[in-house]
């Protein structure tokens, strides 16, 4: 595994708190945008939200893969956000309407460009590639729970504070070298498809440990936690004790939490913990399968989570 500078590992250290308050700010916009709670006004809002931050991610990762100067779509998903902070704060209801606008597009290239400038950082390491996709998770639980205009502010500021700081350290790194790109075969095509279909069915099991647990604020928290202490846990247990190890590891426990599924909080925690432990694996195939389109193979395993997500809605 190949040893990451300082430098870049706080690179990658901002850009996983980025993740954490860009995906805490979105779901903050949004429950103060639907507060009071009704149905209808949730399900239009968190529907478009949803197809145009994960849906969307596929068309926006080939962007960011034909981009030189990349850190513009971090500055555009900075302006998205905070145009969304305003339609909420002081926008007429009518102009509301756009916020889930903003918000999916803001999200849906924010988490593209990241996918991309890990790779090109980190060199595609299962460890560096965990710490960033698992905080988001957890800044959701968060905005959930605590959700208020002063949140959303703190939220904002600190995004606009840690962007700056990326791209000043950015400019004083050495410049990343880009992926070569990989002609496309179609054993390619057939092994990324299997990828996606394995991120699926981990969406559908990840919701169904989830969704197994009656929750309260702090089980929210607690289920946040978890999920991203698994996604960051995997990505160092795949780099020591290998792929294959860690895979059958995450099978026996996950088999083990299916079988004994009951009402025990501690036996879905364990199995969400475990399915989360493939997330940067997964991540670390689609980025070698597309090598030089690693912004295409972070939007697909986004996208892919929604089908997931949906049949598991629609099981229970």
């Amino acid at each position: 595994m190949e040893m990451l500078t300082i430098h870049r590992w706080q690179l990658v250290g901002i850009g996983a708190m980025l993740h954490f308050l860009v995906d805490g700010l979105c779901l903050c916009c949004l429950y103060l945008m639907v507060s009071p709670f009704s149905i209808p006004r949730m399900a239009g809002v968190f529907i478009a939200y949803n197809i145009l931050a994960f849906l969307t991610q596929p068309l926006t990762g080939l962007l960011a893969d034909r981009m030189r100067q990349r850190h513009w779509m971090l500055l555009v998903s900075v302006v998205l956000l905070l145009g969304a902070v305003v339609a909420v704060s002081f926008g007429h209801p009518f102009i509301r309407y756009i916020v889930p606008v903003l918000l999916g597009m803001g999200n849906s290239l924010f988490h593209v460009w990241g996918g991309k400038q890990v790779v090109l950082k980190a060199g595609n390491d299962m460890r560096a590639l965990g710490l960033f996709v698992s905080t988001g998770v957890f800044g959701l639980s968060v905005a959930m729970v605590f959700f208020s205009l002063p949140l959303l502010y703190v939220f904002l500021l600190l995004i606009c504070v840690l962007s700056l700081l990326y791209l000043k350290l950015e400019t004083e790194s050495e410049p990343a070298a880009e992926s070569a790109a990989i002609c496309n075969r179609s054993s390619t095509l057939v092994l990324i498809l299997l990828v996606v279909a394995f991120v699926m069915f981990r969406s559908f099991l990840g919701e169904t440990f989830s969704s197994s647990i009656v929750k309260d604020d702090a089980v929210v928290l607690l289920v946040g936690l978890t999920a991203m202490l698994g996604k960051m846990a995997g990505g160092w247990m795949a780099s020591r004790m290998g792929i294959m190890a860690t895979f059958a590891a995450v099978a026996v426990v996950v088999l083990g939490c299916l079988l004994c599924r009951s009402s025990e909080r501690a036996v879905m925690l364990t199995g969400l913990f475990a399915v989360n432990c493939t997330m940067p694996v997964t991540l670390y195939w689609a980025n070698g399968l597309l090598k030089g389109r690693e912004g295409l193979a972070f939007g697909l395993l986004a996208a892919a989570l929604i089908p997931g997500y949906l049949l598991s809605t629609l099981a229970s």
